[in-house]
C-alpha cells in the first residue's frame, strides 16, 4: 500500500486547511485496509494521533482537535480528507497519513504551519 498525502501549507491562526490522502496498491492489499487516519509530529515531540476513520465510518479524534477538525473518507476509493478549521499555532506539525491492514503504512508527510 502506498499513501499519497497533499494539502499542507502555511496559514494564519484561525484559518483553515484541508488535507487529502489517497491509498494505492494491489486490489487485495487495498481491500484489507480497515482503518485510515492522520497523525502529526511537531518538532521535538512524538508522533500523535489526530483523527482516524474505520472502513465502517467510525471516527476518533484527539481531544486537542475535537470541534475543529473533521475527518471523512471514501471507503471504496480508499481516500480520506481532514478538514482543519480554526487552526492554532500549536497545530503546526508534519501531518502523516496512515493506513492499517495487518500491517501499518505511512505516507510521506505534509507540513502544516500555522502562524500567530
Amino acid at each position: 500500500v502506498q499513501l499519497q498525502a497533499s494539502g499542507g501549507g502555511l496559514v494564519q491562526a484561525g484559518g483553515s486547511l484541508r488535507l487529502s490522502c489517497a491509498a494505492s496498491g494491489s486490489m487485495s492489499s487495498m481491500f484489507r485496509i480497515n482503518l485510515m487516519g492522520w497523525y502529526r509530529q511537531a518538532p521535538g515531540k512524538q508522533r500523535e494521533l489526530v483523527a482516524r476513520i474505520t472502513s465502517g465510518g467510525s471516527t476518533t479524534y484527539a481531544d486537542a482537535v475535537k470541534g475543529r477538525f473533521t475527518i471523512s473518507g471514501d471507503n471504496r476509493k480508499k481516500t480520506i480528507n481532514l478538514q482543519m478549521n480554526n487552526l492554532k499555532p500549536e497545530d503546526t506539525a508534519v501531518y502523516y497519513c496512515q493506513a492499517l491492514t495487518l500491517s501499518t503504512y505511512w505516507g510521506q508527510g505534509t507540513l502544516v504551519t500555522v502562524s500567530s
